[in-house]
């Protein structure tokens, strides 16, 4: 009599004879519910005009088109629903969503914003000086990100970002004024912002201080050390130590003149140049390179990468020092860049957002240049819908860049994995 054995049932698996992921429809159900919510705000309820007038840059020209506000917003919000759905869809099947769904869904809700904020207006909405101000914006944040990346890839906490900006920026307006060259100052930042790396390092690798208290001290520290230069040495020799010039706009010959985002990408100043070549360069370097094989072994298991003969803490030095480096170079955004005096904490937290957009862009290179991106654009919109004038109330344009940081983060992030190491000090 041949034996029978009881057999839990088999979890699905798929072809390749792998469980199958669980499904969520935790994404579909937030889509559905602010595309939703939006059908309501911007197509059922009143507008203050019955058409939206837009402009945007056209070769010797600036194209200018006007739609009706209620339609073209019902539209968009059902084009948003129509995605909603598809994402559910998808869920269902466990077929993966690509990158496309939430780019043109994002796309589609905010010209039904933009289409109902403004409509009845007699100024139009200039789409292109938008976007060129949002990327513009986004300077100090993506190279704030990145500067958070390149220390937490290698196992260092960075808090001190916002630090970083703010010494760059007060070093880069000192040196482009005694110079009278904005290049200069731009040459200056990045030294101020590994200094402040420089002590980062020291208390976090050589004294194994707590990492992130180090980095909250470093915050305070500069702000204190930079509002006493300013009340007591720049104040009272404004003309001599803090007016700096402004970096020159660039445009490049012929991309400067691509219809609607030529201005936007290719007439810009050195600083955003100089920011695509470093996102460019380190998205190669991290995830294609010797270098970055081993930066990135460092953050995530030290132990074994010391095994093999990578000397840990010297690694994690070098790059927190480079991180720095970049930092401050996204500080003289805040002077050079502006042609701004340097003034009492002017960065404005920045450094804590772009926090949020390295952990946004799960630790790469281009997805902290697309979170930022983002940042960059509610940042950007609240002010040039308030100089248009919106039925927005103030207050809550001035909200727009916190409140779509922390949605994006908390509802956007989902599953994402820190360097296994980061925060964690090596000790041989």
């Amino acid at each position: 009599m041949s034996a029978v054995t009881a057999t839990a049932p088999a979890a699905p698996a798929s072809a390749a004879g792998k469980p199958l992921p669980p499904i969520s429809y935790k994404a579909p159900i937030g889509y559905a519910s602010v595309a939703a919510l939006a059908l309501l705000l911007f197509g059922i309820l009143p507008a203050s005009g019955r058409e939206t007038t837009f402009t945007m840059f056209w070769p010797g020209e600036n194209l200018e088109f006007t739609v009706p506000s209620k339609l073209t917003a019902i539209v968009l919000c059902l084009v948003a629903l129509a995605l909603s759905a598809w994402s559910f869809q998808a869920a269902r099947t466990r077929r993966k969503v690509g990158i496309w769904l939430p780019a043109v869904y994002s796309v589609a809700l905010i010209f039904a914003l933009l289409t109902w904020a403004v409509a009845g207006k007699a100024q139009p909405l200039p789409l292109t000086s938008l976007l060129q101000g949002s990327l513009f914006l986004a300077v100090p944040l993506v190279f704030g990100a990145l500067a958070g990346l390149l220390c937490e890839r290698s196992g260092i906490i960075n808090i001190a970002i916002e630090g970083q900006l703010l010494a760059g920026a007060f070093l880069a307006a000192v040196v482009a004024t005694l110079t009278q060259s904005a290049y200069m100052g731009l040459v200056a930042a990045p030294i101020a912002g590994a200094l402040v790396s420089a002590l980062l390092v020291a208390f976090a690798i050589k004294y194994v201080v707590d990492q992130i208290i180090v980095g909250v001290v470093l915050n305070v520290l500069v702000v204190g050390i930079t509002s006493y230069l300013f009340s007591t040495v720049l104040k009272d020799n404004a003309g001599t130590l803090n007016s700096p010039p402004r970096l020159p706009t660039i445009a490049i010959p012929g991309l400067s003149d691509i219809p609607v985002i030529g201005p936007v990408l290719f007439r810009q100043t050195a600083l955003v140049y100089i920011m695509y070549i470093v996102v460019i360069v380190l998205q190669v370097l991290i995830f294609r390179s010797r270098w970055g094989l081993r930066l990135r072994a460092v953050g995530e298991h030290p132990k074994a990468a010391d095994t093999v003969g990578i000397k840990v803490n010297r690694t994690r030095l070098r790059n927190t020092l480079l991180g720095g480096a970049v930092a401050g170079l996204g500080g003289a955004f805040f002077t050079v860049a502006n042609g701004l005096a340097f003034g009492k904490e002017m960065t404005g937290g920045k450094g804590f957002i772009a926090l949020a957009a390295m952990i946004l862009g799960r630790w790469s290179p281009k997805g902290a240049l697309a979170a930022a991106l983002l940042f960059g654009f509610a940042d950007n919109l609240q002010v040039v819908l308030g100089i248009i004038g919106t039925p927005i109330p103030s207050q809550i344009m001035l909200m727009t860049p916190y409140v779509v940081t922390i949605f994006a983060v908390a509802g956007l992030v989902g599953r994402v994995r820190a360097p296994a190491a980061e925060g964690v000090a090596y000790v041989k």
